[in-house]
């Protein structure tokens, strides 16, 4: 059953970015700060450069300081986005094997684990966790 609830809620949330997405493309499609991040994205798998990433915020900044019809379906498109996200649940993530933290020169090294903790093998997938 979790299973099909993971499912869903990416299904929910992969359908709204897409809604994000579309919508930012059709009012800024050819923008070239857009267009730049896109070309980055695509390339080599590298994550964009922080300044292409800042000129395209500000593009979509600029466009929802312009066109106020644009900026509310965008606001609109976002809080359903959000919605799908906090029903999720917070962020999680699995370590199988040994975690180790290591700080140097005068830097801090720390965790927080919240949330149920698991010691011992992984469960298997078809046992649902169990």
């Amino acid at each position: 059953m979790g299973g099909q609830a993971d499912a869903e809620v990416d299904r929910v949330l992969d359908a709204g970015m897409a809604r994000v997405h579309d919508l930012v493309t059709a009012r800024l499609g050819e923008d070239p700060a857009l267009r730049r991040l896109q070309a980055e994205i695509e390339s080599e798998g590298q994550p964009p450069d922080t300044w292409t990433v800042r000129r395209a915020e500000l593009a979509v900044a600029e466009a929802v300081e312009r066109d106020p019809a644009f900026a509310e379906r965008l606001r609109e498109s976002l809080a359903e986005v959000d919605k799908a996200r906090r029903a999720a649940g917070e962020p999680a993530f699995q370590v199988f094997g040994n975690v180790e933290f290591h700080a140097d020169g005068g830097s801090l090294a720390a965790g927080v684990i919240t949330g149920p903790v698991t010691l011992g093998n992984p469960p298997r997938p078809e046992t649902d966790g169990r």
